[in-house]
């Protein structure tokens, strides 16, 4: 009986589990994944209805990566450098050990895009200045030797040509119209990351005082920019270019800086054509408008360059320029301060007239002069001083004596007096107190006693440079 019990037990048990198993192959499995039906998929997208504008930017943006990025390039460099051994290099034994003297390979990687179908690529100076070879990788992957042609250090901007035909070539566009908001795309390869691509905005137009070089009007943009990047283009959303990616704040999160197209054209026009850059010459020496020096000289705002001495011979000399007038205007164009005169000066073609408009004694006087080029432009000698020190300091805060030559030389100055606080120095020439020439010393004193409890314009001249001063007298 329990042998029967056994048997039939164990039975309906094998029963029970061929069925289960049987009923489980029956039975569908999970999927591992959901495909969306907009793959021929099971599942739907979790955003169905996405908003027109936001697909038309999308497709916006690839369609500039697909016509732009084949334009950019890869720009790979080898320079050499010596290498100091710092323990050995005096050392009467030196050359026997490292047999003269001893260089490394420093390689670096950029960026450029090319503007002509036979080879020329615009780049950046600091990415091909002093490398002894030059590599170019296009977008086929295919790699050329490249020479260059001409760089500017003082705006960074370099021209390098590749022995290549048929090759797409970068629309440029306009700078001069951007607007701040408006979207920005960069295409570079950061950290030999090959045609990668950002977007952001134009975050400033006409950034200078940067401290990076000798001619600012950069673009300010937060698209990404990285090291790599130097000397690739910035775009707009018709894929025009419109900056060239140059620097960033290092210590800063999307501060980017790009030449705008506008400035860099004729520099590297002149470059293909002739290998360097010739920039205009005025012939004067110019400083800010302060307000102070604004209300003195009668202008309704701190704006201009004021100019604080003329060159004997220069241009401006020629036409009539004179000490103390306040260039306002140049060529139609209002000028805000003295770096963006400074660079409209140079950027004008040498040997063109230009239209200069200066503010002198309450109007305004537009001048015709002919530009000279930068490179006849006399070298400034740096003035000395003196330490001497006697009698008591006048109202300014000022002790003087008689120059060699008309006006008065600055022996020493008060600690915290106005002469000081404004920025004169010793050995400084006082030359002229409200547009008054100073002759001696006598002169000095009785102008300045006479201006008491008023604002002063002191012009004094340093070395070869003359400056105004806008101080308050006691």
């Amino acid at each position: 009986m329990h042998l029967y019990l056994r048997t039939l037990l164990y039975f309906c048990l094998c029963s029970m589990m061929v069925y289960g198993v049987a009923g489980c192959s029956k039975k569908e499995d999970s999927p591992l994944f959901f495909e969306s039906k907009r793959k021929a998929g099971e599942a739907e997208a979790p955003v169905k209805d996405v908003p027109s504008d936001i697909l038309a930017t999308q497709k916006a943006f690839s369609m500039i990566a697909k016509k732009v990025t084949p334009c950019v390039v890869n720009v790979s460099t080898i320079s050499k450098k010596t290498v100091v051994q710092p323990f050995f290099e005096l050392s009467p034994f030196f050359d026997d050990f490292f047999s003269g003297p001893q260089y490394k390979q420093n390689k670096s990687l950029g960026s450029g895009f090319i503007i002509s179908k036979d080879g020329y690529i615009v780049t950046n100076d600091h990415v091909v200045r002093d490398a002894e070879s030059i590599q170019v990788k296009l977008s086929n992957d295919k790699v050329y030797d490249a020479k260059v042609v001409g760089g500017d250090h003082k705006t960074d901007i370099a021209v390098i040509k590749i022995n290549a035909t048929d090759l797409p070539v970068a629309v440029l566009g306009d700078s001069d119209k951007l607007e701040v908001g408006q979207w920005a795309i960069a295409i570079g390869n950061p950290f030999g990351l090959d045609r990668t691509m950002t977007v952001g905005v134009i975050s400033a137009t006409g950034r200078s005082n940067v401290g990076i070089e000798t001619y600012e009007n950069f673009i300010q943009t937060d698209a990404s920019i990285n090291p790599g990047n130097s000397g690739g283009p910035l775009l707009n959303v018709y894929g025009e270019v419109i900056g060239i990616n140059t620097a960033i704040v290092a210590a800063g999160q999307g501060i980017g800086f790009a030449i705008p197209v506008s400035m860099a054209k004729p520099i590297f026009s002149q470059l293909i054509k002739k290998g360097n850059v010739s920039r205009g010459w005025m012939g004067v020496s110019i400083q800010p408008v302060t307000e102070e020096l604004a209300r003195s000289f009668g202008l309704r705002s701190a704006k201009g360059a004021l100019i604080s001495s003329v060159m004997r011979g220069s241009p401006a000399e020629k036409v009539g320029i004179r000490q103390g007038d306040v260039i306002v205007g140049f060529n139609g164009g209002a000028v805000k301060d003295p770096v963006q005169l400074q660079r409209l000066v140079a950027e004008s073609g040498v040997g063109k007239p230009v239209k200069v408009t200066v503010f002198r004694d309450g109007r305004t006087i537009d001048l015709i002069l002919t530009l000279a080029s930068a490179e006849s432009a006399p070298q400034a000698r740096q003035g000395g001083g003196t330490d001497r020190q006697q009698g008591q300091a006048d109202p300014l805060g000022l002790i003087v004596e008689d120059a060699d030559g008309e006006g008065v030389v600055i022996v020493d100055l008060a600690r915290g007096g106005a002469a000081a606080a404004a920025g004169m120095r010793r050995g400084d020439v006082i030359v002229s107190v409200n547009r008054k020439r100073i002759a001696n010393s006598a002169d000095y004193q009785r102008i300045i006693n006479q201006a008491q409890g008023r604002s002063l314009v002191v012009l004094v001249r340093r070395g070869d440079s003359s400056i105004y001063f806008a101080i308050n007298a006691k």
